[in-house]
């Protein structure tokens, strides 16, 4: 393919890529495929001669569209959203065309100093303390990460590194194999499956902590597994906080978790991912009062702020902690610039070497919207959410199951588990809207999150309507 091919062919993928979002709401919305079912539609080896683009294209709705669950559908309710927007995605086609590796400063530039500055200008929004800001001269700084389950994993071995270096300090003849093996971290009981494997990649000990009522981790629960494992010859070094759990949007009230990790010189880490991106509007920036006594903090910016899955950001208070971690400096990545405090290279601050230009994707979205115009689109979806509560409450038989702060309605029909579960079946296998469940309280619980850009007031409607109908005809089915 040519430049003079590739100039059309363009053109005629984004006429593609708008159709399908214009129409998407006509398919249904979960494939209705079994596994395997891509095997029979293509052949068992690749081509030895070259095919034609247009044989390509037809192949698309052919084999796949059969088989892709159209999260930006807006009857999509399932799991939390993931962000899409028409800057985002012309963003990662520029992304694709520069194709850098930006590893480090020198690799490209514009790469690195984009990143830093949007992400300064992300931690602006949010109103995140001074000190987790690069600036020109801050010690913290900002970081695009994959997803948030890196950014945990980060967090976690970062602080391994930590207090291990602060013990063997004092006690130089400890071994780090004697330190790793009395490490024990914390987290949630409610927190995502991320932060245990966090646990098990870093080889540490990883305890849940219980909750309360409304799912929320309170400063005396932890306080009492700290003391007992420091009573048992443990060493408690680290504590992932949630606000807004995957099951129910719960907040970990980390304004008192906070001062107890500092006492204890443990790091906290907040994960934030799905509810991070609210707090670029004012009344929901109190849900993060606290962040003030963290060591990193991280959202997925993928999830609600418009801007394309990957871009995870994470933001460290020291980022020689996190540096002084994973620092390798092969004669092959050094550069000139290096050395002179002006310059960051990001490879020291994830897992993999290589990464994309995922800024400009932030760049783009930040200013085609405007901070006004993500505000909006966060309300929106809250006041989409609460209309739906509303719905759900009005009907007698059903049951509002943890309060609703953001774009997540958790619910579910007065009854059994199996009624439920029954329920949920019906709903996903007529296609027309897709949800997922979780567990709460030792109840089966549907989950109503949210997602698509392009969801409005009469999609929820009609979808609350696709319920109920569902709902009546099940229950006309018990015996009375």
């Amino acid at each position: 393919m040519n430049t003079t091919e590739f100039r059309k062919r363009g053109k005629e993928m984004i006429d593609y890529v708008a159709d399908y979002i214009e129409t998407i709401e006509q398919r249904s919305v979960y494939p209705d495929v079994q596994p395997g079912y891509l095997r029979s539609l293509i052949p068992e080896e690749v081509p030895v001669e070259p095919e034609m683009y247009e044989d390509v294209v037809k192949d698309i709705e052919r084999v796949i569209m059969p088989g892709v669950t159209h999260w930006h559908s807006p009857f999509f309710y399932a799991y939390f959203p993931t962000a899409s927007s028409f800057p985002a995605m012309l963003a990662d086609m520029l992304c694709g065309a520069i194709g850098c590796i930006g590893f480090s400063w020198a690799a490209s530039p514009a790469c690195t100093e984009l990143e830093t500055v949007m992400l300064d200008w992300l931690g602006k929004m949010i109103n995140l303390p001074e000190n987790f800001l690069a600036g020109t001269t801050g010690c913290g700084g900002g970081v695009i990460q994959g997803t948030a389950s890196e950014a945990t994993l980060m967090s976690l071995l970062a602080a391994r590194s930590r207090i291990v270096r602060w013990i063997q300090a004092d006690n130089p003849d400890r071994t780090e194999s004697e330190i790793f093996s009395k490490l024990v971290a914390y987290s949630s009981d409610q927190a995502h499956s991320s932060v245990e494997r966090a646990g098990l990649i870093g080889g540490v000990t990883m305890k849940k902590v219980p909750t309360d009522e409304k799912f929320s981790v309170q400063g005396e629960a932890l306080k009492k597994m700290v003391e007992r494992d420091r009573r048992a010859g443990l060493i408690p070094f680290y504590f992932c906080a949630t606000l807004g759990t995957t099951a129910s949007c719960a907040f970990d009230n980390i304004i008192e978790l906070g001062p107890l990790c500092n006492a204890a010189k443990m790091w906290m880490h907040i994960d934030a991912a799905y509810a991070g991106s609210a707090f670029i509007c004012p009344e929901f920036r109190p849900l993060l009062n606290g962040v003030e006594f963290a060591d990193s903090f991280n959202f997925n910016a993928h999830k609600w702020l418009l801007v394309n899955f990957d871009c995870s950001v994470m933001w460290v208070k020291e980022r020689a902690d996190i540096i002084g971690a994973f620092k390798m400096d092969p004669l092959y990545l050094k550069h000139d610039h290096q050395e002179s405090g002006l310059v960051t290279d990001y490879r020291h601050w994830q897992i993999p070497l290589g990464r994309r230009f995922r800024s400009l994707k932030l760049w783009f979205v930040f200013r085609l919207y405007g901070l006004r115009g993500l505000q909006d689109h966060i309300r929106k979806q809250v006041l989409l959410a609460k209309e739906f509560e509303k719905m759900v409450r009005d009907d007698q038989r059903f049951e509002i199951c943890a309060e609703v702060i953001l774009g997540l309605v958790c619910f579910r029909l007065k009854g059994s588990n199996e009624l439920n579960e029954t329920l949920l079946k019906r709903i996903n296998s007529t296609r027309k809207i897709h949800m997922v469940p979780c567990q709460l309280s030792g109840k089966f619980v549907l989950r109503f999150a949210v997602c698509a850009r392009t969801t409005e007031l009469h999609h929820v409607r009609e979808s609350w309507a696709h319920i109920t109908d569902l709902a009546s005809e099940l229950l006309q089915e018990l015996p009375h």
